[in-house]
């Protein structure tokens, strides 16, 4: 996964195709407003898995995340684990 600042995402390559999670940050926080996944990964798990190191890379990096869009929101529900993140 790679922080791709000048589009301000999230991104996730597997097999020459992108997951991506888009993000603004406001006031030191995270907001994640959209996740999307190219067609050829909807389904395989990718956008999880995006979530996931997304997740990861804000416990190294010390900052939280406001999930905004309703995947995010969904995900986030779904593993407890990773609420220790959030704004």
């Amino acid at each position: 996964m790679q922080d791709n600042r000048q589009q301000s995402r999230f991104e996730l390559t597997e097999n020459g195709f992108s997951a991506w999670a888009q993000y603004r940050i406001q006031d030191g926080v995270y907001v994640i407003t959209h996740v999307e996944a190219e067609p050829p990964l909807r389904g395989t798990g990718a956008a999880s898995r995006l979530m996931g190191a997304v997740t990861a890379a804000a416990r190294a990096g010390g900052f939280t995340l406001e999930p905004r869009c309703s995947y995010a929101q969904t995900w986030f529900r779904r593993h407890s684990e990773a609420r220790d993140v959030l704004a």
